[in-house]
């Protein structure tokens, strides 16, 4: 059976979706609520944090010991997305009204400010790696939000939506992070 290869170039960024962690038991497989797109998605920036412990003794270095103490994601997006807000911060989002008087309202209180933990998978457009109509997905488990999100207005200019996550791994299976190299590109489901 042939190996697909392991080694890519990355370019660009085409699709992401987020969706809630609904269950992650400690026996079985974690689960997540319907996906929502990111609008507009931009960038993708993925960085982490290695802690490193060395033990000294007779005057010397003897040994050093590093671990994974951090993985963290920052996206910047075009177009807000009320429901992607409720989803990675909390709230709640209301619809009424009729045409011509519509209204979609997004509001968070102390009590629904909940930061719900949720899973984030951004990809590759189609020939976006070495692979020819092949593509890559990153994909982070299980996130929760490490700062309020950048909203507002910008003057005379377009306002980029952004925010920043740290990972955890997950209590069923211990996964932070995965990198999915496909052969024929796949979309995010």
């Amino acid at each position: 059976m042939p190996t697909l290869t392991r080694v890519t170039k990355l370019y660009s960024v085409v699709d992401a979706k987020i969706a809630a962690l609904t269950a992650d038991p400690s026996t079985g497989s974690p689960t997540y609520a319907t996906v929502i797109d990111v609008p507009g998605i931009q960038t993708m920036e993925i960085s982490g944090d290695v802690e490193t412990k060395q033990l000294r003794g007779d005057n010397t270095k003897l040994d050093s010991n590093s671990t994974v103490s951090n993985i963290q994601v920052k996206v910047d997006h075009a177009r807000l997305s009320l429901d992607v807000l409720v989803a990675i911060l909390g709230g709640t989002v209301t619809d009424s009204g009729t045409t011509p008087a519509q209204k979609t309202v997004w509001d968070l209180t102390a009590a629904t400010a909940t930061l719900p933990p949720f899973k984030l998978e951004g990809v590759t457009p189609a020939g976006g790696t070495d692979l020819i109509g092949g593509d890559l997905h990153w994909t982070l488990h299980k996130l929760n939000l490490s700062a309020f999100p950048d909203l507002g207005f910008a003057q005379e200019d377009y306002r980029i939506v952004s925010f920043t996550a740290d990972a955890s791994p997950l209590i069923s299976n211990g996964k932070w992070i995965s990198a999915t190299l496909n052969e024929t590109a796949a979309a995010i489901v």
